[in-house]
């Protein structure tokens, strides 16, 4: 049987996850180093500067001093002195910045210097800044530069190296996969145990070892337990021929062969879950095939036949238990009118009751488990049956509720 899920959102795969998240680290780190570098590197350059204008001040003043002349650049009261400058009140040496990017002046560090007592001129001198900041500027340039170089060779590395790990991931998810399809025999084939996924999957095998031992030995005890069961039952039903006709013979005889039906799908399921059931297909035609299994079931059953059904290459003897189940099933857990449509490969069995019950729907047909109560009593055998014998023909058995009401069974044979 085939589940159906309504389509979610894309997927994106895993290694593009970390390829991006990798990506997006090394944006964040080569943003915060070149913020870092931009900062300290002007800092330096500032200070250089102010060095500069402090150290410039002083052989101004020097030979101003000596000789009465003004060295190159130094001036005094120059017009555009900032005013902190302006009214120095005592001899130290003193800085403050000037200009900025965005005017025509350069940027640079004022050093300036009272030359005698208050009221005497300041001595002052500008020290640029342009050559450090133009080379901060290539520097800044540099790291991009660089950091994008880093990012184009970084992000398909990690994206090779998160391949390697969705790869092994992948190799997990389907081995688990097909544990929960039923193949109890699938195995990761990843033990070394180099890092937590193999830990993942080495857990995963050792699942699938422990689940398909306690499975093998629930079905050994199924089919042992059927086994066993038919002597006495046969013997039952011999003794029931003995008894006098009338109303206990006629409920115990009943209640007999009900048992041994009962036995006989439990000895079919343990074939079934053995893997043991082998088709033995012929060239036959499907609505003569589906009519002869409703005719024995005895139960009234309308039969519609389209046109394009024709013949189909299957097991007519599994087909018709498949088709007899489902319509059994129709009339013990449904309600009439019970229909059965025959068109091209697709036989549909349509009840008119309650419908399927949201588990089976959802999880398939469980073995002695009818559902709701209002889907009547049961062993719960009969679906688990079909389900088992369209497996071995390769046909796709689904399960759904009609919008108007009435479960709906429908099976598709195989091309």
């Amino acid at each position: 049987m085939r589940s159906f899920r309504r389509p979610g959102p894309r997927r994106v795969p895993l290694r593009w996850k970390i390829a991006a998240l990798a990506a997006a680290t090394g944006c964040l780190v080569a943003a915060a180093v070149g913020v870092l570098v931009h900062v300290w590197t002007a800092r330096d350059i500032r200070e250089t500067a102010e060095m500069h204008a402090s150290n410039n001040v002083y052989s101004a003043m020097e030979t101003y001093r000596r000789t009465g002349t003004l060295s190159d650049g130094a001036e005094l009261d120059p017009p555009g002195l900032p005013a902190s400058l302006r009214n120095l009140t005592d001899g130290d040496r003193h800085t403050a910045p000037y200009g900025g990017l965005d005017e025509e002046i350069p940027p640079g560090v004022w050093g300036a210097q009272r030359v005698g007592g208050p009221g005497s001129p300041v001595l002052a001198l500008r020290v640029s800044m342009n050559a450090g900041l133009s080379g901060l500027r290539q520097l800044d340039v540099t790291m991009v530069m660089a950091s994008l170089v880093v990012l184009a060779v970084a992000t398909p590395l990690a994206a090779y190296g998160a391949g390697l790990l969705a790869r092994r991931l992948r190799q997990v998810s389907e081995t688990a996969g097909r544990i929960s399809a039923g193949d109890l025999d699938a195995r990761s084939g990843i033990t070394e145990g180099r890092d937590e996924l193999d830990d993942i999957a080495a857990t995963v095998d050792l699942m699938a070892d422990t689940l398909g031992r306690k499975l093998r030995d629930e079905r050994r005890f199924t089919a042992d337990v059927a086994h066993e069961l038919r002597t006495p039952v046969g013997g039952l039903l011999a003794t029931a021929d003995l008894l006098p006709p009338g109303e206990t013979e006629d409920m115990l005889r009943a209640r007999v062969r009900d048992l041994r039906g009962l036995v006989e799908d439990l000895l079919e399921i343990s074939r079934l879950d053995a893997g043991a059931e082998r088709p033995v297909s012929d060239r036959v035609p499907l609505d003569a095939v589906v009519a002869e299994a409703v005719t024995r079931t005895g139960l009234p059953t309308e039969v519609d036949v389209a046109e394009r059904a024709g013949s189909v290459e299957t097991d007519p003897r599994r087909l018709e238990r498949i088709v007899g189940n489902l319509v059994v099933n129709a009339h013990r857990h449904g309600a009439a009118p019970v229909r059965v449509t025959v068109e091209d490969r697709t036989v549909v069995v349509r009840d008119h009751g309650p419908g399927f019950p949201a588990d089976l729907l959802r999880d398939g047909p469980r073995r002695f488990q009818t559902g709701a109560a209002e889907r009547g009593s049961g062993h719960g055998l009969g679906l688990t049956i079909a389900v088992g014998q369209a497996r071995v023909l390769g046909a796709e058995l689904r399960f759904e509720n009609a919008p108007d009401g009435g479960a709906v069974a429908t099976l598709h044979l195989p091309s």
